[in-house]
């Protein structure tokens, strides 16, 4: 008996700092964010150059379905969030080659972002992924103040060291700029 009040005392608590937490993210109007990085034992070029094999998400970001460089700087995303097929457009805002790629949606749900690369070592990159989100709907905001954002995006950082650290080499590259804007 005391086990099931202890368990009802906790889960009421529990449901009591998710409804603060939720319905003070919703009267900000701010979005969220999310910062992971990870250190992969390649080298700062070989990390950057597979980043930008765009369309090769999918093989990492296990909730990503497609990815579609349109041009330089615009990419069509196809992705499950909370359980629903999303699509939405993105533009890179900023690219320097080894260096940094940020971005923001164009269309869809509110995000943006930057990856980072920092040579550590002449084999060894540390990439820091930092992304701002606007959750949608109750599915979205609960996920959110649960961390599964950051969970998901920690499991991607692990999934494309993996991927890159059993390939050895970047799959393709594209070294262009894209000046900030």
């Amino acid at each position: 008996m005391l086990n099931r009040i202890v368990t009802v005392a906790a889960l009421a608590v529990g449901g009591v700092l998710l409804s603060k937490q939720m319905k003070k993210s919703r009267g900000s109007g701010l979005t969220s964010s999310t910062t992971v990085s990870i250190d992969v034992n390649v080298p700062v070029s070989t990390a950057y150059n597979q980043w930008t094999q765009f369309e090769q998400f999918p093989r990492f970001m296990d909730s990503v379905r497609e990815v579609r460089q349109l041009d330089d700087t615009h990419v069509h995303w196809r992705a499950d969030v909370a359980g629903k097929e999303e699509e939405w457009d993105a533009e890179i805002t900023e690219q320097i080659p080894d260096k940094r790629i940020a971005w923001r949606s164009i269309s869809g749900a509110r995000n943006a972002g930057v990856v980072t690369f920092h040579k550590i070592s002449d084999s060894t990159t540390r990439i820091m992924l930092q992304m701002d989100y606007e959750p949608q709907g109750m599915d979205e905001q609960i996920g959110d103040t649960l961390g599964m954002v950051k969970l998901q995006a920690q499991g991607n950082l692990k999934r494309f060291k993996q991927l890159l650290e059993s390939q050895g080499t970047e799959t393709g590259a594209w070294r262009g700029s894209v000046a900030p804007h």
